[in-house]
């Protein structure tokens, strides 16, 4: 499933998430628990990995990683609101130290003109520290747009800044 560019961000993941002594969990829609598997597909993930919640319905969303059920009517499930509470409300589901989460439309229906097939939101809450959200437009198929936002999600967190100053 992995390459070895993503194998070599995986041991970066774990590298600097075991070095910061931090927990790691995932918050996911469109990828459907495809980051969650991705991570523990390193040997000793458990050492940094606390685990992953697929929250594809919007009744999910809201139940499990309290998102508003105003953002999901102003804005949407795939929006910058909806990500970021996603990623804080798995902070405090998971009680982990970093939580990134994805929502986004793989396709090939669901679409619009102001949300495209393609479009994917991706957030990182680092507890105590900050949460940020970038949205995404990959192209393809809905396989391929889902394997370039785990991508870009392995990406976001060997970069990711686990404590103040760093």
């Amino acid at each position: 499933m992995l390459d070895p560019q993503h194998d070599a961000l995986l041991v970066q993941i774990a590298q600097k998430f075991v070095a910061a002594q931090c927990r790691l969990g995932v918050v996911e829609s469109c990828t459907g628990g495809a980051l969650a598997a991705a991570l523990t597909s390193l040997p000793g993930a458990s050492q940094f990995f606390e685990g992953g919640m697929v929250t594809y319905s919007n009744a999910l969303k809201s139940r499990a990683v309290y998102v508003r059920e105003s953002t999901l009517q102003t804005e949407g499930a795939v929006s910058e609101a909806c990500v970021k509470e996603m990623a804080n409300g798995g902070l405090v589901a998971l009680n982990v130290d970093c939580c990134l989460a994805i929502t986004g439309i793989a396709g090939p229906d669901g679409g619009s003109p102001d949300k495209p097939v393609g479009t994917v939101w991706l957030s990182v809450a680092v507890r105590h520290l900050s949460i940020q959200a970038w949205v995404h437009h990959f192209t393809g198929d809905r396989q391929e747009v889902r394997q370039q936002a785990i991508l870009e999600a392995l990406c976001l967190l060997s970069t990711v800044s686990l404590k103040r100053g760093a």
